[in-house]
């Protein structure tokens, strides 16, 4: 089983999108009932949200850890489309009783995150929120045979990736 693809990265036995381990440590867990941001060393979640609370959710996702630094957002104001500054690293949705936006930071991993891998990590989130089955986030090994099949694939592009995506959540079932 592949262990990640972009910043969603298997830990253990669970699912996590970004590092737990470096400076804050901030983290999202995906869980079977919801997802929980978390700070490294500390026991309880800073939040906790349902599955079903979501109308939609997507993520950002910066190649480099500097783009997310104050330099990484100014040179990203020139790179439209391009994930950087201090929501450079994040997770965003729209919740269903209010319709109020919602975001959470996730703290960025040492490595570099590929181009492809990011590229489907988003179209997952996207075709998951359209065909209303963002619970699948959560659900361990749906999630990593669908990591598994999308991470191998080492060449993208937009279109392409969100084809790939779909055929890949078909065939799984969703």
């Amino acid at each position: 089983m592949a262990q990640y693809l972009g910043p969603l990265e298997l830990r253990g036995n669970q699912w996590v999108i970004g590092d737990p381990t470096r400076g804050d440590g901030l983290s999202v867990v995906l869980r079977p009932e919801g997802l929980e941001q978390r700070r490294r060393r500390e026991a309880t979640p800073l939040l906790a949200i349902e599955w079903p609370d979501f109308t939609v959710l997507w993520v950002r996702a910066a190649f480099r850890r500097w783009q997310v630094t104050a330099g990484g957002g100014f040179v990203g104001a020139f790179q439209p489309g391009v994930d950087t500054g201090r929501d450079g690293c994040s997770v965003h949705g729209i919740l269903r009783r209010s319709h109020e936006q919602w975001s959470v930071r996730y703290t960025h991993h040492e490595r570099r995150y590929t181009g492809g891998h990011v590229i489907a990590l988003k179209a997952l989130f996207s075709e998951l929120t359209a065909v209303k089955k963002l619970d699948r986030l959560g659900d361990r090994e749906w999630l990593g045979t669908a990591v598994a099949k999308l991470s191998s694939h080492s060449s993208w592009s937009r279109s392409k990736g969100g084809l790939l995506v779909k055929e890949t959540i078909q065939s799984l079932g969703t």
